[in-house]
């Protein structure tokens, strides 16, 4: 049984805007597609992509990879009172944004690994599977 698997913000940033690493998230939503198994990410997360696009490049921008990202094999997961209180705790204890604080909490609340690229998250790589683009 594959990992369910969880995207943080940089891992799709990285995709959207072909960074070193973007040929591990097509060969991922390749598999993600074959296997009939969305990749996970949280809205938070998302959140974080919509707001960097449209900051550097203008709404009309982040509406468009807004439509993009609605393409792609990923489940959104909306932050309830489970997941929030798993990121805070984990935000307590771990230098990290707390928006990456959602990533975590998503992959261990769903025993999954987490993609990313992102240095904070090496604060958490004992506890969870971090797998790095």
């Amino acid at each position: 049984m594959a990992a369910v698997k969880v995207l943080d913000s940089w891992a799709l940033l990285c995709y959207l805007e072909q960074e070193p690493g973007f040929e591990k998230m097509i060969d991922l939503f390749e598999k993600a597609v074959e296997s009939s198994k969305p990749l996970l990410m949280c809205i938070v997360n998302w959140g974080e992509v919509y707001y960097q696009i449209a900051r550097r490049f203008g709404e009309k921008k982040a509406q468009e990879i807004e439509q993009l990202i609605q393409t792609l094999p990923i489940t959104l997961v909306e932050a309830n009172k489970e997941l929030t209180r798993e990121s805070a705790r984990i935000k307590s204890t771990k230098p990290m944004a707390y928006a990456d604080c959602f990533a975590v909490a998503l992959a261990r609340l769903n025993k999954a690994e987490v993609y990313t690229g992102d240095p904070e998250f090496k604060a958490i790589e004992k506890e969870i599977k971090v797998v790095w683009l």
